[in-house]
């Protein structure tokens, strides 16, 4: 275990100019004690791991030092050609390149591990899109995923709330495509005054789809070719924190339900997965038939209707009274469904 620790900090301050001992902690999941003390043994065994003092100090690797450390274990070669959804790169025009870089590693790789790419694609394949729907590729796709990569600013239109919707000109730092249920969006900094403070500046989401234009600004009069990155940015944390932010901005209007055992297990899979975490979690104690009574933040009452009546008998809405009175009808339409054929009448 430890060995393989060391193996990763050596990898990593192969990496980067210089890293800190809270850095290195995180990364490797240890206390920086640890650190210290995996440095020195480092040092002791012949790499020149050096320990720069004060606050601002950290470890390094000195005179350019580089391991041989760097062949790849049948996993890690396997998980490499997982790395990435084939459709999305191909939408994203990387197709190509992906494709080349794959070559190169696989003739980089031993010939004992010459089949990783065949045995990991036979194995697992990612398919991103929903099922039951095909959603278009973007049309500006490939020129915002090139501006992505190359931390180059752009100029776009947007079109609020989709067809009919009116357009809006912004000035956009790209700093992540996000792929979700089928949809491409962007998370991009708004620099302040049109880009002329870099560095300042509030991040937000875009529909890709949504958008109408897009235009490297780099080479137009006053425009900086490429925009400051920022360092601690973290696209998938920040994904992560809008996406849960999205989900509670629409769920305007409360249900309160009764849930058996198994509505309670299903609730998840039908409504909202947020508000159903925290419906449950907050909910009371089941009562003698194992019944649980929760509020349910939802979108609207119809958008609950429909999620709802997927769970049938194992939910019963009790607020609000519109909504329970719906359900009251689904259930006299069902009931007289489904209820047996009066018998012909005797014959006269």
């Amino acid at each position: 275990m430890r060995a393989a620790r060391l193996i990763k900090m050596v990898l990593l301050l192969q990496s980067r100019p210089s890293m800190t001992a809270a850095e290195l902690a995180r990364e490797l999941e240890v206390s920086e004690r640890t650190v210290t003390r995996d440095a020195q043994a480092l040092s002791e065994a012949g790499v020149p791991v050096y320990a720069d003092r004060g606050r601002a100090g950290g470890y390094r690797l000195v005179g350019g030092y580089r391991t041989r450390l760097t062949g790849l274990a049948r996993g890690e070669a396997e998980a490499l050609f997982l790395s990435g959804v084939p459709g999305a790169l191909r939408e994203m025009g990387l197709e190509d390149t992906a494709s080349a870089a794959r070559l190169k590693v696989s003739a980089a790789l031993l010939p004992s591990l010459r089949d990783a790419p065949r045995t990991a694609a036979q194995r697992f394949h990612l398919d991103a899109p929903a099922w039951f729907s095909e959603p278009p590729t973007p049309e500006s796709l490939s020129a915002v995923a090139e501006a992505v990569w190359d931390d180059r600013p752009i100029l776009a239109r947007y079109r609020r709330g989709g067809p009919g919707g009116t357009d809006v000109e912004r000035d956009l730092e790209p700093y992540g495509l996000v792929l979700k249920a089928g949809v491409w969006y962007l998370c991009a900094r708004v620099p302040d005054h049109a880009g002329r403070e870099p560095g300042s500046g509030s991040f937000r989401v875009y529909r890709v789809d949504r958008f109408t234009s897009v235009q490297a600004t780099g080479q137009a009069p006053g425009r900086h070719e490429h925009f400051a990155r920022d360092a601690d940015f973290d696209l998938p944390a920040f994904w992560e924190e809008r996406a849960e932010q999205f989900a509670r901005s629409i769920l305007r209007a409360e249900v309160v339900v009764r849930l058996s055992a198994e509505g309670a297990r299903r609730l998840p899979y039908t409504v909202d997965p947020v508000s159903a975490r925290d419906a449950l979690s907050t909910g009371g104690e089941p009562d003698a038939l194992g019944r649980v009574t929760v509020t349910l933040a939802v979108e609207s009452a119809e958008v609950a209707h429909t999620q709802l009546a997927a769970l049938g008998p194992e939910a019963e809405v009790l607020a609000p009274p519109e909504l329970r009175a719906r359900f009251t009808r689904d259930a006299r339409r069902l009931g007289a469904l489904y209820s047996p054929p009066h018998p012909p009448p005797p014959a006269a």
